[in-house]
Order: structure tokens, then C-alpha cells, then sequence
């Protein structure tokens, strides 16, 4: 690989400077003030997600702080990685310099790639993951050598500690392994022994939703009833077409990896990638879910293109201008990189009449959090002595909940509950408090609580999403129910 670096190099650190703009403005989004949460809660799963995303987060916590920067270089280095692994993919099926180059263009021209390796969330490592484990498969096709399929098991077990997705991932890959060598590898025992390292890592979260009446099925469920439903049938076909020149290219990777003479050994991949894409179709999924078969589809394009062009090897750097330059006007819509008054001139966006800016939903959910957590505060240090120290934050959701647990600590803030996802898990705190503070918590919900409630103020921010915005805070005192059951009757509803 060394005599490949002066191209693998400048892309990767063209990706890393783009991703280093971006990670430094605005705040922490609402998933992510959820993930360092449960950070401070190590376990072995939680509520919505495997337990990957808090380790993560906890090793964020030792290096960096909270800070916005240091968290969200995880994620960076997770895109960073698969621009190399997907060069270093396309070296593998016998690429030379002009396939890397198209393959890491394709992944700096593929949009949704910045927004994925920008926030803390399991996403960006899901797609590491997906992309290592195609890497490893590959080196397995070609030299049939025994370590890379204990190294693909140790991927697929951290992959499932990371998103349950790559359930999806391991699934596709045991279809398009019949069609290597008639299903040769299903005769090796090395191949079950790495089914069985997989397993081994990936058994204490199996354990972990066992003892916890299996919560994966209720967030599935929730999930399915709240979002999924509402995706047209042809929505995630319609959504992979909004980038055509990236799709062109790993179009063309499918086609060679199922048909090309050259790249016909490696079908496994053509064939484990129309299952998995066909698998998340018919589930309904989320667009981006199947954003993590790409990079070894761009690789297996690129290569293809290089052989194209052997002849023509000019036509080549022509291609990877017209598959990255029509991206580089829409990367501050992807990656935070413009301050919020730019961004404002450059989208065009304007006050409405209520004097707000309609961002879209993952900038507007990077908005407002300091300022809730700077009022409750207020509030907080308000209070005699005596109920400072006997005093509950009470939070509607887990971004209001994340935000006080996060960036409350420099105010001195004590630990918030809610009822939403994982915080629900954590308990309610002192029921014997004399006095709450609600954040977002409607009137009806505290006036079911509380004899005494007292309207501080309704919270609105100019570019907060609209969830958050004009949101109730109150300080309540007076229990008039008992708190240990009306906790434990709410557990059905914490998804909701």
C-alpha cells in the first residue's frame, strides 16, 4: 500500500479537514447528548441501542471532556477509515492508482457520508464495520488463508455491539457465500469457529435483553409504529437516487461483481449486496441504513472504470471531477461547516412571522439545549438552600434529559430523570422531594402529579426544532400520587 499513499493521503486528510469544520459549530445533537448518557451508565445494552455507542462514549469522556469537538472526532476517524479501507478494498480486487483514486472520490462526493461521520451516533461505526468486514471477506476470496475469517468474526460480533443492523449485514454475506466456490467455505470449520468468536463477543448483550424482557422488540415496535409506517413503499429506492453520480459507480460494482470476468470470483459481494439492499426494502427501513454497502460497491465500481479506461487514463480524473465537483456546493447543508448566520445567506433561509428559522431537523435538533440548561439553572440556584439540595429535574424527552445530564454539569447541576428510553431504566430519583423542576413537560402531565405547580417561563428558541419550541417550565411541589407507581405504570410508554 505505501506506493499508493500519495493518493489514499490527500484524501484522507481532505475528508478529515472537511469533517474538522463541520464537528466545531453549533451544539450537540439531541442523539448525541443520549449517547454520552448512557456512558454514565455502562451496561452491557440499553433501551434503544447496544452497548458499543456508550463504552465510545465514556472513552470520549476520559480524553476530551464534553466537548463538542472531541466526541465528534470518533465518528471522523470512523470516515476516515472507511475512505482507506474502501481504496484499500479496490487495491484487493486488483485496482491500481486510478481505481483508489475514484473509489475515495466517491466516498468524499457521497454527501450523507458527512452528515453520518459528523454526530456521535452508532451509525458511523456501523458502516465501518460493514465496510471492514467486506475488506476482510475479500483478503479471505483471495489467499483463503484462515486469519481473515477469524478477523471477519471479530467484526461481526463488534458490529453487533454496536447496531443490530448487522444482522442484516451477516445475513446478506451467508447467502452470497453459497455462490463462492458452490458454498465451498460451509465445509470449513474455521468459518463456524468465527460464527462462534461472533457469538461469544456479541452473548453478553444476548444475556442483557434476556434479564431485560427483551426492550429491542418494544424500540422495534415503537419505531415501526411512529416512523416506518409512514415510508412509502418507494421511498428508500427514491432516496438512493439523490446522489446519481455515486450511485452510477456502485451500480457498476454490482454489475461487475456479478458479471465482469475479472471480478466475477468476488460475487459473493454483488450478491450479498442485493440481499441486504432487498432485506432493508421489504423491512421498510430507513434510507440511510444501507448507506454502509457502498464503499465496497464504489471500489468494485472503480475498478471497473480503470479497466474502461486503461486506453483513455485522462478520462479517468475527468470522471472524478464530475462525481465530486456537484457535491462540494451542497457539503454545508451535510457537515455544520458554515456559522449559522452563513448558512443562513448561503440556503437562502429567512425569519418567519414568528421570528424563527426553519433549519432542517438534525441542525435545528443542535439548537436550544444550552439555553434550557442555562434557565433551569437559574431556577435551580433560585431555590432556598434547603430545597436545592432536595430538588428533582424532571424532563420530558431524552433530548431535554441528555442536555440537563450533559451540559448541566458545569453548571453543578444534580442528575435529571425522565420517562423517555433509557432514562426511564435509570429510576425517578427521591420521591420524596420537596420540590421539581419539569422541562418540557405539559401542563396536563404536571397537574396529574403535583397539588402546587408554578409556570416559570415558556421557552422559545429562533432556530430550535419545533418539538422545542415553546416549551413549558415549571417548579411543582406536592406529590399527589404515589411516585413509585406511577413510574413503573409508564413503562410501556417510554418509546413513545
Amino acid at each position: 500500500m505505501k506506493r499508493y499513499l500519495p493518493i489514499i493521503l490527500p484524501l484522507a486528510i481532505i475528508k478529515l479537514t472537511i469533517q474538522f469544520f463541520g464537528n466545531r459549530n453549533y451544539g450537540f445533537h439531541r442523539d448525541e447528548l443520549l449517547h454520552l448518557s448512557v456512558s454514565e451508565h455502562l451496561d452491557w445494552g440499553f433501551m434503544e441501542f447496544p452497548p458499543f455507542i456508550g463504552f465510545l462514549g465514556k472513552i470520549a469522556f476520559w480524553i476530551f471532556d464534553y466537548s463538542l469537538f472531541g466526541v465528534r472526532l470518533f465518528p471522523t476517524l470512523a470516515g476516515v477509515a472507511i475512505l482507506v479501507l474502501c481504496c484499500s478494498i479496490a487495491k484487493a480486487l486488483g485496482g491500481r492508482s486510478k481505481a483508489l483514486l475514484i473509489a475515495g472520490i466517491c466516498v468524499l462526493a457521497f454527501l450523507p457520508f458527512y452528515r453520518n461521520h459528523t454526530l456521535f451516533q452508532p451509525v458511523a461505526f456501523d458502516q465501518f464495520f460493514w465496510t471492514l468486514g467486506f475488506y476482510f471477506v475479500i483478503r479471505w476470496i483471495n489467499s483463503q488463508n484462515k486469519k481473515w475469517l477469524f478477523f471477519l468474526g471479530i467484526t461481526l460480533g463488534l458490529g453487533l455491539l454496536n447496531k443490530y443492523t448487522m444482522l442484516v449485514w451477516a445475513f446478506g454475506l451467508l447467502v452470497g457465500l453459497f455462490f463462492h466456490e458452490k458454498g465451498k467455505v460451509y465445509k470449513n470449520k474455521w468459518f463456524y469457529l468465527s460464527g462462534l468468536l461472533a457469538l461469544l463477543i456479541f452473548l453478553p448483550n444476548i444475556i442483557w435483553q434476556f434479564q431485560n424482557d427483551f426492550p429491542l422488540l418494544r424500540h422495534l415496535q415503537a419505531l415501526n409504529k411512529n416512523q416506518l409506517e409512514a415510508i412509502g413503499p418507494w421511498d428508500f429506492v427514491l432516496q438512493q437516487l439523490e446522489l446519481p453520480f455515486t450511485l452510477a459507480v456502485s451500480l457498476l460494482g454490482v454489475y461487475a461483481f456479478l458479471f465482469d470476468n475479472t471480478l466475477q470470483k468476488y460475487r459473493t459481494v454483488g450478491v450479498a449486496a442485493l440481499v441486504i439492499f432487498g432485506t432493508l426494502w421489504i423491512l421498510k427501513s430507513k434510507a440511510y441504513y444501507v448507506y454502509a454497502i457502498y464503499p465496497v460497491l464504489f471500489a468494485g465500481g472503480a475498478v471497473k472504470i480503470e479497466a474502461l479506461l486503461a486506453k483513455k487514463p485522462v478520462w479517468t480524473y475527468i470522471i472524478a471531477g464530475i462525481i465530486v465537483l456537484p457535491s462540494l456546493y451542497f457539503i454545508p447543508e451535510a457537515t455544520p461547516v458554515l456559522p449559522i448566520r452563513k448558512f443562513e445567506k448561503y440556503w437562502g433561509l429567512e425569519e418567519n412571522e414568528e421570528g424563527r428559522i426553519e433549519l432542517t431537523g438534525d441542525y435545528a435538533d443542535m439548537f436550544g439545549w444550552e439555553e434550557q440548561v442555562k434557565l433551569v439553572d437559574s431556577v435551580y440556584q433560585s431555590l432556598p438552600p434547603e430545597e436545592r439540595n432536595n430538588c428533582i429535574l424532571w424532563a420530558e424527552n431524552y433530548g431535554e434529559a441528555g442536555a440537563l445530564k450533559i451540559l448541566g454539569k458545569k453548571y453543578g447541576l444534580p442528575n435529571p430523570i425522565s420517562r423517555h428510553g433509557s432514562f426511564w431504566s435509570w429510576g425517578y430519583g427521591n420521591k420524596e422531594a420537596a420540590v421539581w423542576i419539569s422541562l418540557g413537560n405539559e401542563t396536563p402531565t404536571v397537574e396529574q402529579v403535583f397539588e402546587e405547580i408554578s409556570l416559570v417561563k415558556v421557552i422559545y428558541h429562533k432556530y430550535a426544532i419545533g418539538e422545542e419550541n415553546g416549551i413549558p417550565l415549571y417548579i411543582c411541589r406536592k406529590p399527589k400520587i404515589d411516585i413509585k407507581t406511577w413510574w413503573g405504570d409508564y413503562e410501556e410508554h417510554i418509546f413513545d
